[in-house]
């Protein structure tokens, strides 16, 4: 009995001193309970991620994994990505025990589902995404992920980030119909004005999800999501409000709501194992794929160290040197996520800001990433609900999400037009010309020439040299082609 509770009590400590507990001053409820605020706040993506990612189309016209219907290719995505993301943020809590969840980039959905799917195949776009994640894992083995993220002007990082934000905002309000084709360019709602039940619920979820947002409640996007998608249900039954097309421009985007056949279903993951690892420089050009590989990079970058430097301060977890403890495991797992998302058709996986709320609530240790995951994987059954939201009850978050992302801009000094110039150039470029690589390499070009021409060639690092060469061979690969013959 002695030799049980002693075994009991070494176990206890073993787990402990791994992940710190009582050194960090947390308790196991703490733990427990802020991995659920964690999985509360970020469950969203679960909903708004298939429905960005399984609707849209590759070049060929399929769906992602060459579903013939939106409706299984929704299931599928969302089965995958609480897989993934179930998987990685434990992983993420054993090796990085760090309180940091993981899960499918949204800020990279669109990119994939907008710039690369439309000129290859969804197996060819996910390969990118592998390569995206292998590169970033080498980086850190290296040691060489910091030095290149310090080489990159700190005003261009933050204005990428501003630029998806407005990127995802542009496309919520079309997914939606507030922004429409129109004459000359574009139009407000239909005809210049909103119009039907479908607007209604947009502009009801917008509305709230802000409300939701600015109060700081917990899961505020998740809570939107779902009281929206409930009216929506309530409006579809009650009138009749029907599909959007050109006889009935006020009906819904997307989904038509209504009560699915089931609540509970088996996780489809047809989509393991589909991607192409090298196909995209057959089907778009090496160069081309190269730079988007780059451009994948540069937005999953970025956040992960900054993101992890954020939760450990503010969970008052930093070193005595002000550095996270465990980094260099923290972006390994971060880098293998990319990897394992790319490789489900998850598209890239990454570390997630709404972690902060567990912390808030207590969470110190790794621990509280597990029970973030496990619920991630008890998520993976309930996928059928998905099918049931309307884009007007999904689009609102990407547009608050966006107004988020968009706060970085007070980092960017615009009073220096040197600075300002090449930031503005990042910011408009991804939402007016619907790519992110344009918007990014229009920033590293007019940055490296505006530089070059003030005297101060010589402040410009490496890696801006190259990357700015390698992209105005991008942009200018069309009209050399057509000289050459």
């Amino acid at each position: 009995m002695s030799i049980t509770r002693e075994s009991s009590q070494s176990s206890k400590s073993n787990i402990d001193r791994w992940f710190e507990l009582t050194k960090r001053g947390s308790t196991y409820t703490r733990e427990f309970r802020g991995g659920i605020v964690t999985f509360v706040t970020m469950a969203y993506i679960v909903v708004l991620g298939p429905l960005i990612l399984g609707t849209a189309t590759d070049s060929t016209g399929s769906l992602i994994g060459g579903y013939g219907d939106v409706g299984g290719s929704i299931t599928a995505v969302a089965s995958v990505m609480a897989l993934v993301a179930g998987i990685m943020s434990i992983a993420m809590g054993v090796i990085g025990r760090i309180p940091l969840a993981i899960a499918a980039g949204l800020g990279l959905l669109p990119v994939v589902a907008y710039s690369l799917a439309p000129r290859m195949t969804w197996a060819e776009a996910m390969g990118l995404i592998v390569l995206e994640g292998l590169l970033v894992l080498a980086l850190v083995f290296a040691g060489l992920r910091k030095k290149v993220f310090d080489a990159i002007p700190d005003p261009l990082k933050f204005a990428i980030g501003v630029g998806i934000g407005m990127f995802i905002t542009l496309i919520g309000l079309v997914d939606a119909g507030i922004t429409r084709p129109g004459n000359p360019l574009i139009n407000f709602g239909v005809n210049g004005n909103l119009s039907g039940w479908s607007a209604f619920i947009f502009v009801f979820g917008l509305l709230l999800m802000t409300v939701l947002v600015v109060l700081k409640i917990r899961g505020g996007l998740l809570i939107g999501i779902v009281v929206t998608t409930i009216i929506a249900l309530i409006a579809e039954a009650a009138f009749g409000v029907g599909g959007r097309s050109e006889e009935n421009p006020g009906g819904w985007g997307l989904n038509i709501p209504g009560l699915p056949d089931a609540v509970i279903g088996s996780p489809d993951f047809s989509l393991i194992g589909q991607f192409s690892l090298f196909g995209a420089f057959t089907a778009i050009g090496a160069l081309a794929a190269g730079l988007a590989v780059f451009s994948l990079m540069l937005t999953d970058f970025f956040d992960t160290m900054g993101t992890a430097f954020g939760i450990a301060a503010e969970g008052d977890m930093l070193d005595e040197d002000n550095d996270v403890p465990h980094m260099q495991a923290i972006l390994a797992v971060d880098a293998a996520a990319a990897v394992v998302g790319g490789a489900t058709g998850s598209s890239s996986n990454t570390a997630y800001i709404e972690s902060a709320a567990g912390v808030g609530d207590g969470a110190r240790t790794g621990i509280a990433a597990m029970v973030t995951g496990v619920l991630f994987l008890i998520a993976m059954f309930f996928t059928p609900l998905v099918t049931v939201v309307p884009w007007e009850a999904a689009a609102p978050a990407l547009v608050v999400v966006g107004a988020m992302m968009m706060m970085q801009v007070r980092h960017i000094d615009f009073t220096d037009l040197a600075i300002g110039i090449p930031a503005f150039l990042t910011i408009v470029l991804m939402p007016f010309t619907y790519s992110i690589v344009n918007g990014v390499g229009a920033g590293f070009v007019s940055w490296v020439v505006i530089k070059t021409f003030q005297g101060k060639a010589r402040e410009i690092p490496l890696v801006m040299w190259v990357v700015s060469a390698a992209f105005v061979v991008y942009f200018a690969a069309e009209p050399i082609s057509g000289w050459i013959g």
